[in-house]
């Protein structure tokens, strides 16, 4: 019984490929095709187009995957992603990744704001989804670091509804309550961590 089960497990390991570890080098390649919006390095230098540099894997991989079934909408990731295959995918994932996060790009000249946002962002418990970091992780984005006309865009599409589907619909029932200045709030503090 025992030499029965043995060889049932080897022929399982011999026959099932093995899943390939992502390739890094092969992401980098293939994100040729997002530097001219999302920048060098996955740092974004275009008003209301996120940076990708530093968010988790899982994160990037799932908002590709969504962008490719049409869950998530937007006209310039269309045709781009229909071109990615699962493999180009999980590359993509482990190259931004593997990039250091974007640093605020300038002092935070409204220290005050910053405060609302920080009471907005415990009040809402943001820390419990995206890390007392704010660094994000598994399938949840790094807000930290990112562009601030973007924090503020993305709140409001969670608010109205426009972006659903996946774990978004948690970020749908945080967003509805805030109010306009707490977006603006949450977005400024954010931006400058």
């Amino acid at each position: 019984m025992r030499s029965a089960l043995m060889g049932s497990l080897l022929a399982l390991v011999i026959c099932v490929p093995l899943a390939r570890a992502a390739d890094i080098a092969a992401g980098k390649a293939k994100a040729e095709l997002c530097v001219g919006c999302h920048g060098e390095g996955g740092i974004s230098q275009i008003e209301n187009t996120p940076s990708l540099a530093a968010q988790p894997d899982q994160f990037i991989q799932w908002q590709l995957v969504f962008f490719r079934a049409g869950t998530r909408k937007n006209e310039q990731m269309q045709p781009i992603v229909e071109q990615l295959n699962n493999e180009d995918i999980r590359n993509l994932g482990a190259y931004y990744a593997s990039l250091e996060p974007p640093k605020a790009s300038k002092p935070d000249d409204n220290p005050d704001l910053s405060k609302k946002g920080e009471q907005a962002a415990v009040g809402r418990r943001c820390a419990s989804c995206h890390t007392d970091s704010y660094a994000g992780t598994k399938g949840v984005a790094r807000v930290a670091g990112q562009r601030e006309e973007y924090l503020v865009k993305a709140l409001r599409e969670y608010k109205s509804g426009v972006r659903s589907g996946g774990a978004m619909a948690a970020m749908t029932d945080v967003a509805y309550s805030l109010s306009e200045e707490e977006i603006e709030a949450l977005a400024h503090y954010l931006a400058h961590l």
